[in-house]
């Protein structure tokens, strides 16, 4: 069971995201009705914790096998969702992590029959393209050494 629930005005989550990158490049995910694209990953589940989680997500995924290097941001992030038009609150782990053999082209994943277009964009290009959380955009470049704390009103 995931850990996300919804009280009268707001839907909460715990979720962990993969920040995997190669070559100046972000992995980054779209679904198939969404304007936008985010980081990969998932929702935490009741008694998993957050590495474990990550590890899961990289798998169901990719089909791929992944490595935590670090943990990098937890972010509290406060959004609206526009497919959806759920406002959120969500708790986030960022992890940066090593998928050894994936993919270097774009690739298409069908979960729970929706289908998530995953692509890689050039650091240069993340400036142009709606992506969240929006302070990847200037962080990728630069990646704390130790777990940073952020807010993220998106």
């Amino acid at each position: 069971m995931d850990i996300s629930f919804k009280t009268e005005s707001v839907r909460f989550n715990l979720r962990v995201a993969a920040v995997n990158h190669q070559q100046e490049r972000l992995l980054v995910i779209r679904e198939e009705n969404a304007p936008y694209a985010y980081l990969p990953g998932g929702r935490v589940h009741m008694g998993e914790d957050a590495e474990a989680a990550i590890l899961r997500e990289i798998k169901e995924e990719m089909g791929e096998q992944a490595k935590i290097v670090r943990p990098l941001w937890l972010s509290q992030n406060f959004f609206r969702e526009e497919v959806s038009e759920e406002d959120f609150h969500e708790l986030c782990l960022y992890f940066l992590v090593d998928v050894p053999n994936i993919r270097k082209s774009d690739f298409t994943v069908v979960e729970k029959g929706r289908e998530n277009h995953f692509f890689w964009l050039d650091f240069d290009q993340l400036q142009e393209e709606r992506v969240y959380p929006q302070f990847i955009k200037k962080e990728i470049k630069q990646l704390p050494r130790e777990l940073t704390l952020r807010i993220a009103r998106d």
